[in-house]
């Protein structure tokens, strides 16, 4: 983090991701709060009054709605900071103004959901000066909304001089990761890609065609790519709108891109009459491709082992439901024992990766979705160009 010249007492304003998954109030995976708490510890322990500003999910913004307010957050946080922490129902009335008065130095006031709000994604002014009101300094360490040209994000860090704002040490950390250590990164270099749609990742395809050695595609996306090779699909997804694009992108990067030979196909996938893995010359009209096979495991394991920096984002297959969750298991077992430096990016990626209980084998995991994403896709990021 920049050094800040913080003095006791000064209030910061502090954004940060809890968009965090929660199931009957109680929150099932706390990764992203764990990420902010450098953060928050380096702060409080400045003495300074931390204000934290977040969203959760996607409320109307037309005003309170229970199942997206922060107080499980809140309950949470107590849990790390006993007595040093606040809540508060209101942003927009004068209730944060005198909550923040009355604490004492080196204590926490979290703010509710911000998105209850229309001023946050719209960018409204008058919402930006009610929220840079509130601080004498501001850091951004929620990257996975730097992507964002929220309010929070983008407005109110204008609000402040170049010395008065700086992003966290989560943000450095993805930085490091996602930019530093990619931008001459050690050779093999390998990107395995997955999910549903091409359309998704057409810009990072595009981008890493230049970069990578190797480009290992996966997940639903693959059968696009397939098609437009001439290959009988069945009903696997296909995306008639990017076909051309995906015949562009396979001959720009026809000596690095690496195409499935077999699937795992049914023909219903919620209640399948049959499961079988098939050579993709011989699927028929009726398959629907719902994971990688084994030859192609065994195909990407082998240049998998022989990479020195990996990025992986996306699953190989719908690896949510077990029965189609192997060629997902396998690839990312195999990520997690190559010893070189291994990045997984995207929502779906790092969920595969705790599904399998690898965290702790994986150098790097981002908390942001689409900001690594467009991160890696070479897009200027408006939460950080509003830090310059």
């Amino acid at each position: 983090m920049k050094i800040l010249p913080l003095k006791e007492g000064n209030r910061v304003l502090l954004r940060v991701d809890f968009n965090v998954p929660i199931k009957d109030g109680k929150i099932t995976d706390t990764r992203r709060i764990d990420a902010t708490l450098p953060t928050i510890n380096f702060l409080l322990e400045k003495k300074v009054k931390v204000i934290i500003m977040a969203h959760l999910g996607r409320p109307a913004g037309i005003g309170y709605e229970e199942k997206f307010s922060l107080k499980p957050i809140y309950e949470k946080l107590k849990e790390y900071f006993p007595q040093k922490i606040f809540f508060c129902k209101s942003v927009l009335s004068d209730d944060p103004v005198v909550k923040i008065k009355e604490m004492d130095n080196g204590s926490i006031l979290l703010l509710e959901n911000l998105r209850f709000y229309m001023g946050e994604k719209e960018n409204n002014f008058e919402f930006i000066r009610k929220l840079a009101l509130l601080g004498d300094y501001y850091v951004n360490d929620a990257f996975g909304v730097v992507h964002r040209k929220h309010a929070s994000v983008y407005g109110v860090p204008k609000m402040f001089d170049s010395e008065k704002k700086a992003y966290g040490f989560l943000i450095e950390k993805e930085l490091n990761y996602l930019h530093k250590k990619l931008k001459d990164p050690q050779r093999p270099y390998t990107i395995i890609m997955g999910g549903a749609k091409v359309g998704d990742k057409i810009k990072l395809i595009k981008r890493m065609i230049d970069k990578a050695d190797h480009i290992l595609i996966g997940g639903g996306m693959m059968f696009t790519f397939l098609g437009v090779q001439g290959n009988m699909i069945g009903k696997s997804l296909f995306e008639y709108d990017k076909k051309d694009i995906a015949k562009e992108i396979l001959e720009k990067g026809k000596d690095k891109i690496v195409l499935p030979t077999d699937s795992l196909v049914v023909d219903n996938i919620e209640n399948p009459n049959y499961i079988e893995e098939k050579n993709i010359k011989q699927m028929s009209r009726s398959d629907i491709g719902v994971d990688i096979g084994n030859e192609t495991i065994e195909n990407f394991r082998s240049i998998i082992e022989k990479s020195k920096t990996i990025v992986f984002n996306g699953p190989m297959g719908i690896f949510e439901d077990d029965r189609y969750a192997n060629g997902t298991r396998e690839i990312v077992a195999a990520i997690a024992d190559c010893k070189g430096v291994s990045i997984v990016g995207g929502g779906d990626s790092a969920a595969s990766i705790k599904k399998f209980g690898l965290e702790d084998k994986i150098s790097h995991i981002s908390t942001g979705g689409g900001a690594s994403l467009e991160l890696l896709s070479g897009k200027d990021l408006p939460g950080l160009k509003a830090l310059e």
